[in-house]
């Protein structure tokens, strides 16, 4: 999210979907019809207990405010009409809200404009596959709830023979402000520093953006979350494939201001009885990401 150490993320928004489907057609292959996430929506039951714990200024018009940047599927990402938030972060929050006896409301926004709103009040959660780590932890408050990784990604393949331990020459594709920016730069520098070529690093607003440069040949890698990665692989009918194993796994946490820390405590609370009451795994499994369970979540995390 911000431009420091940190990050996060995430594919596949209405305008990356809609060029990975034209350059998928391009190809004369079959559209991919199976789409992880159909079905009905998974509920959670009211916790009056819980409810009774939110601060009055949160609860009190019935709705949590949530910022989001709605071009990481699987995890956020528009529905097909365009502008109706959908995904497993957004399945998942949606329980713990109804656990609290809430509607949460989503408004999307660039990615590294999220942190500062929950800072300013403009939202009262952030949930967008914030990795956690401790830059953030210093403006916002975390409650962890999920687990991811880094993935490679390449065209099929792999027809630019890329190596995620030696990739320097290679072009690779991030969306900016992430973890995996950090990452991609550091290996540049490693190249340079060996007198080896350095790595073309293409930055991108939205993760859709650089997943489609993959597709289309104009980048030779991207660097993505691993739920985003394999999500990616499995809509591209073929044209895309993981590259290595997933590595640095830590923890995603919900962010929320500084001074409600009472309220970032029953949002860990309310993940803790999602869990406990099966909706959580119902939630995951419908998205095809339960590898990625915790099963006790915490808040502001150390490790």
């Amino acid at each position: 999210m911000f431009h420091i150490t940190g990050g996060r993320r995430a594919v596949l928004g209405a305008a990356g979907a809609a060029l990975l489907a034209l350059s998928i057609a391009g190809c004369g292959e079959k559209e991919n019809t199976e789409q992880p996430g159909a079905g009905p929506s998974v509920t959670a039951a009211a916790d009056s207990a819980l409810a009774a714990k939110v601060p009055d200024a949160i609860k009190a018009d019935g709705v949590i405010k949530v910022g989001t940047d709605s071009t990481y599927a699987p995890a956020e990402f528009l529905d097909a009409d365009g502008k109706t938030v959908v995904g497993f972060d957004v399945e998942l929050f949606n329980a713990v809200a109804q656990k609290l006896g809430l509607k949460a409301e989503y408004e999307s926004a660039p990615f590294d404009s999220i942190l500062p709103g929950v800072d300013s009040g403009k939202y009262e959660v952030g949930v967008s596959s914030f990795t956690i780590n401790a830059e953030r932890m210093k403006t916002v408050n975390m409650v962890s709830y999920f687990s991811a990784g880094t993935q490679w990604a390449t065209k099929s393949g792999n027809p630019a023979k890329v190596d995620p331990n030696d990739a320097c020459g290679k072009k690779v594709a991030v969306q900016v402000g992430t973890v995996q920016l950090d990452d991609i730069t550091a290996r540049s520098k490693k190249c340079t520093d060996a007198g080896k070529p350095a790595i073309t690093i293409d930055q991108y607003q939205a993760q859709s953006d650089a997943t489609a440069a993959v597709v289309s040949g104009k980048d030779d890698a991207m660097l993505a979350d691993s739920p985003v990665g394999a999500y990616a692989v499995k809509q591209s009918n073929g044209q895309l494939e993981l590259l290595g194993d997933i590595y640095e796994s830590a923890p995603y946490g919900y962010a929320v201001k500084k001074d409600q820390a009472a309220f970032a405590e029953v949002l860990k609370e309310a993940v803790a009885a999602v869990i406990a009451d099966g909706t959580y795994e119902g939630a995951l499994k419908k998205w095809g990401v339960e590898g990625g369970a915790i099963t006790t979540p915490a808040l502001n995390p150390t490790s």
